[in-house]
């Protein structure tokens, strides 16, 4: 964070300042990172106590001092001896405090932010788009998936005065969420990726998704640019819907910024790169057909940036993971290939890898999906867990495993698709499952591991590539 007097940041919070024992005052200088978790904070830096829904962060203010913290913003005050600011709400007090700060760093004129928003893609484009900003100077980006209102400040809290580009995943699970993420850092570029069910039982369908995520293109200004996939008609839709100048992505004929000759294997996607009508190849060896739209959207932006088409080729080619989790290759024992991209699942997403598994598997060797449930789908989950059930079968993926009860009814699904003779099998835990598949798999088989965050099967695809090792 840019250094802030402790008077200056209990004016942004509109907060009282409460000075501290230890001497800390309105003159105080704070440049420390703010944090919301107290395990995480570091000597000089701001602990925000925020109440959620399961525990109220003012219990762990003290664990917050103790490592280190410099001050604290609460909703109450708390026993310690270090300055505490006390507002309205911490939360909101977080995302008033990053609208200062971003607002301070941008009027200095050399910093570019850059929104992504979209049902699918969002984290993979980000990073792939930080590590060409990189090229130009210091770069904040959003670390793991931080696209929230709590997430999304404390990114933008990481820039200094000395940050060329701020990458900033904005996410949302309502209308409006998105509009007030981008009102603390209204983006130079925005990127919208598509429009999918991921989160339809949030929104409440599909055209709810739409309408929120065409938020940040929608309030864009004149001057920004809105970086759009044409692929997807519901983001080409959103051209009609802003101010701002637009630039296409995808294998669409109109897209300034293309992808042709497309062909995916086990080691990842060769095409021709099309940027306003200069090509080059490129050999993405992030896995999966599918991530050659974040690609095109990352490369779209780097042109923005002012990157030559050999820099983005460059930075493309050099890109070998999308992200943890995300279709990352692991295995390789007996060339048993594990790909773990169980971080989380969309019907779109879930269906995008299922390709990819029936596509890069051996001639003659087997495809295993290793499935857990798709969750936040709401009324959709029923039929869109029968919708990939359906799949796995039509693709001809040699066996399905289902995993956890929330999943059952794609074990369900494909039984009645016809997969009555063993081809489907299913376990209530993950420790089930793991004993089935390291007995049961064999040499050239390739394994995909699938659900949603919150059915946890990550860790069952980093167990099974430990033990394909």
């Amino acid at each position: 964070m840019i250094e802030m007097t402790l008077a200056e940041i209990a004016e942004a919070t509109d907060g009282q300042l409460i000075p501290g024992a230890d001497g800390s005052s309105a003159t105080s200088i704070i440049a420390g990172n703010p944090q919301t978790d107290s395990r995480e904070i570091e000597p000089g830096q701001i602990f925000f106590a925020r109440i959620g829904e399961e525990t109220d962060g003012h219990r762990f203010a003290a664990a917050a001092i103790d490592r280190g913290a410099a001050a604290l913003v609460v909703e109450r005050e708390v026993d310690g001896r270090v300055a505490q600011i006390v507002v309205d709400d911490s939360t909101l007090a977080l995302g008033r405090l990053a609208t200062e700060v971003v607002r301070r760093v941008r009027a200095a004129g050399q910093m570019t932010i850059v929104g992504i928003t979209g049902s699918n893609g969002k984290t993979t484009t980000k990073n792939l788009i930080a590590a060409m900003a990189e090229r130009i100077g210091p770069t904040v980006a959003s670390e793991k998936s931080f696209n929230n209102e709590v997430g999304g400040p404390v990114t933008m809290l990481r820039v200094r005065r000395e940050t060329r580009t701020l990458v900033a995943e904005m996410g949302a699970s309502a209308e409006g969420e998105i509009s007030r993420l981008t009102a603390m850092a209204p983006p130079h570029i925005g990127v919208v990726l598509s429009v999918g069910l991921a989160h339809a039982g949030e929104f409440g369908g599909i055209e709810t998704t739409f309408r929120t995520k065409s938020e940040m293109v929608r309030d864009l200004p004149s001057s920004a640019v809105a970086v759009l996939n044409r692929d997807d008609p519901r983001v080409a839709l959103m051209a009609d819907r802003t101010r701002a100048r637009v630039r296409f992505f995808g294998q669409h004929p109109e897209a300034s910024v293309r992808a042709d000759d497309v062909e995916g294997s086990a080691d990842g996607t060769t095409f021709t790169l099309t940027i306003d009508g200069h090509s080059a190849p490129v050999r993405f060896r992030v896995l999966g057909e599918h991530h050659v739209a974040n690609a095109l959207a990352a490369a779209a932006v780097g042109a923005e940036l002012g990157l030559t088409l050999s820099d983005i080729v460059a930075s493309l080619e050099s890109a070998q993971l999308a992200a943890p989790g995300r279709m990352q290759v692991l295995g390789g024992r007996d060339h048993i290939t594990i790909i773990n991209d169980a971080y989380n699942a969309s019907p779109d997403s879930m269906s995008a890898a299922l390709k990819t598994l029936a596509q890069i598997s051996r001639p003659g060797a087997r495809s295993i999906a290793v499935l857990g449930a798709m969750s936040e789908l709401g009324e959709f989950s029923g039929d869109e867990h029968d919708r990939i059930g359906l799949q796995v079968v039509r693709l001809g993926i040699s066996e399905l495993v289902v995993v956890g009860p929330e999943a059952r009814r794609l074990h369900i699904s494909a039984i009645n698709e016809g997969s009555w003779d063993g081809e489907s099998v299913f376990f209530e835990t993950q420790d089930d499952a793991f004993a089935y598949l390291r007995e049961s798999l064999q040499p050239g088989d390739t394994v995909l591991v699938k659900s949603s965050n919150a059915a946890g099967l990550q860790s069952l695809g980093d167990r099974l590539g430990e033990a394909f090792a």
